[in-house]
């Protein structure tokens, strides 16, 4: 009976630990995906294909600094003040949080680790990486990002070091 009941509580004990792995897994993976509601339906296939910008003309510090940057609404007034340039709703919104000066609280969609060093510009510039591999078609997306496109974890980042054939050396990403 005692033998029984021994393999009978490793069996709960190792399927305890198993559910808390698991439950880890999704904290860390599926948690930080789910979509986020923006606060400005932001549509990048207008400013991208139909006027014309790159995402260095908003993200502008992605090719000089490690990590990128969410557009200010410095950035968004050097094409949007005074007369909105559209009858869109969005647009009406981003010129209140130009007009109040208060910048616009865009919900940060990736998430790398604290113990990760990622240098976009190290990623784009040297690696020579366009910003779909990571992000997907955003020339497509009619909504703001809310999900990431790809998530950021290890795997992921191995297995492109791997096909780029450059280092995976624990030492060259984690801090």
């Amino acid at each position: 009976m005692k033998k029984y009941f021994f393999k009978n509580k490793s069996l709960i004990i190792s399927s305890f630990v198993m559910f808390l792995i698991i439950g880890f897994i999704f904290i860390v993976q599926v948690l930080p995906n789910k979509n986020q509601q923006q606060p400005i339906q932001y549509n990048h296939n207008v400013h991208i294909e139909t006027v014309g910008m790159q995402c260095v003309d908003c993200h502008i510090s992605v090719e000089h600094q490690a990590n990128a940057s969410i557009p200010s609404i410095e950035i968004c007034q050097n094409c949007h003040s005074g007369d909105p340039l559209t009858e869109s709703k969005e647009e009406k919104k981003l010129l209140i949080y130009i007009d109040k000066e208060k910048e616009i609280p865009w919900i940060k969609i990736y998430h790398v680790p604290d113990h990760v060093y990622f240098s976009h510009r190290r990623h784009i510039i040297r690696g020579e990486i366009k910003c779909s591999e990571c992000h997907g078609n955003i020339n497509e997306m009619k909504n703001p990002v809310t999900a990431q496109f790809m998530v950021m974890s290890m795997n992921n980042c191995i297995k492109c070091h791997k096909e780029r054939k450059v280092t995976t050396d624990c030492l060259a990403c984690h801090r």
